[in-house]
C-alpha cells in the first residue's frame, strides 16, 4: 500500500471514529430516564411555582416512566435554585421550575452578582403557565376604573402610594410599566413578600398594589379591595367583569407572571426533545389544566424549544428597559 493510499485510509478511520463517538452521546440519551429525575422549584413549597412545579413533576414521573423529585431550593429571589440547576451536569437529571419574569428581572437587577447567566447556561424546554396580575385600591382610592385611577394619579402627584412585594417581582414591574404609561407619579413602598404588603393594603397603609389574581381575589369579593383592571390582554374566568387594561387604554399592557421548564445549557437535544413532547401532552390534557386552574394558573399552549427561547430573550429584554428606564435598583 502506497503512503497516500495509507494517509488516506488512516483519516478515513479518524472520520468515522469521530463520527461514532460525536453520535454515542446521543444515542446514550435515547433511553432516557434511567434513574430519577430532580426539578428544582427556586422557592419555598407553596406558591404559584412550587404548585406548578409538583402538578407537572407528578405527571412527568408517570410519562417518563422514573420518578420526577420535586426539590425546594429558595432563596435570594429565585437566584439560589437557578444557579444550582444552572451549573449541574447537563445530563437531563436536573431540570428547573422557573419563574421566566422573575428570574428575567434578576438577569438585569443583579447583573454581575448573579452566579450564573440566564440566557446562557440555561436552555429553556417550555413556558407552561402564567397567573394574571390585577390592579387593586383600597376601597378609599376615589376611583371605580382603571382610567378614573389614571386622571385621579395625574390630578394629584404622588398622593398615590402602591406596594410591591420585592424589587424584581412581577408585581412590581407592571406597576413600574404601568407608571410610565399612564404617565404619573406614585410613591412605592416595598414589601418583603406579597403577604404583608396586602395587610398594609387592606388595611389603608398603602393605596394600590398590582397583585396576582389568585391572591387579590378573595378581598375583591369581600369589598375589602377594589378591582379595576387585569393586566393580562384578555379578561379572565376568575374575574370576569373586570376589564383589561388595554380595554382603559393603554397600548399593548399584557403582563403576567410566567412560568416554565428549563435545563441547564448542553443538555442533549434528545432530552430536551423528550421533555418537550411530554409536556406538551400535560398542556393538552383538561383535567391538568384544571389542576393548575385551581391554583390560579392558566396552562399556556404548547411551543417549541426555540420559540420558549424565544419567549424568555422578550422577557429579558422587555424588564431591562423597564428597570434601566424607571432606575430601578435591586434594594428598592
Amino acid at each position: 500500500m502506497t503512503f497516500k493510499k495509507t494517509r488516506r485510509a488512516v483519516l478515513a478511520t479518524a472520520a468515522l471514529v469521530g463520527a461514532l463517538s460525536a453520535m454515542m452521546p446521543l444515542q446514550a440519551f435515547a433511553a432516557w430516564p434511567e434513574k430519577p429525575v430532580t426539578m428544582v422549584v427556586p422557592y419555598p413549597p407553596g406558591g404559584a411555582t412550587d404548585v406548578i412545579g409538583r402538578i407537572l413533576a407528578q405527571r412527568l414521573s408517570t410519562a417518563l416512566g422514573q420518578q420526577v423529585v420535586v426539590e425546594n431550593r429558595g432563596g435570594a429571589g429565585g437566584n439560589i435554585g437557578a444557579a444550582a440547576v444552572a451549573k449541574a451536569k447537563p445530563d437531563g437529571y436536573t431540570i428547573l421550575m422557573g419563574a421566566i419574569t422573575s428570574h428575567s428581572t434578576m438577569a438585569t437587577l443583579e447583573k454581575g452578582r448573579l452566579q450564573y447567566d440566564l440566557l446562557k447556561d440555561l436552555t429553556p424546554v417550555m413556558i407552561v403557565g402564567h397567573v394574571p396580575l390585577v390592579f387593586v385600591v383600597h376601597p378609599s382610592v376615589p376611583a371605580t376604573n382603571l382610567k378614573e385611577l389614571i386622571a385621579y394619579g395625574r390630578a394629584n402627584p404622588d398622593k398615590l402610594t402602591y406596594a410591591s412585594s420585592g424589587p424584581g417581582a412581577p408585581q412590581r414591574m407592571a406597576a413600574e410599566l404601568f407608571k410610565r404609561q399612564a404617565g404619573i407619579e406614585m410613591i412605592h413602598v416595598p414589601y418583603k413578600g406579597s403577604g404583608p404588603a396586602m395587610v398594609d393594603l387592606i388595611g389603608g397603609t398603602v393605596l394600590m398594589m398590582t397583585e396576582t389574581a389568585p391572591a387579590s381575589l378573595q378581598f375583591v369579593k369581600s369589598g375589602k379591595l377594589r378591582a379595576l383592571a387585569v393586566t393580562t390582554a384578555q379578561r379572565i374566568g376568575m374575574l370576569p367583569d373586570v376589564p383589561t387594561a388595554m380595554e382603559a387604554g393603554l397600548k399593548d399592557f399584557d403582563v403576567s407572571s410566567t412560568f416554565g421548564v428549563l435545563v441547564p445549557t448542553g443538555t442533549p437535544a434528545p432530552v430536551i426533545d423528550r421533555l418537550n413532547v411530554e409536556l406538551a401532552k400535560i398542556m393538552k390534557d383538561p383535567v391538568a389544566q384544571q389542576q393548575m386552574l385551581g391554583q390560579g394558573v392558566y396552562a399556556l399552549p404548547a411551543t417549541t424549544p426555540a420559540k420558549a427561547a424565544e419567549r424568555l430573550n422578550q422577557e429579558v429584554n422587555r424588564w431591562a428597559k423597564v428597570i434601566t428606564d424607571s432606575n430601578i435598583k435591586s434594594d428598592q
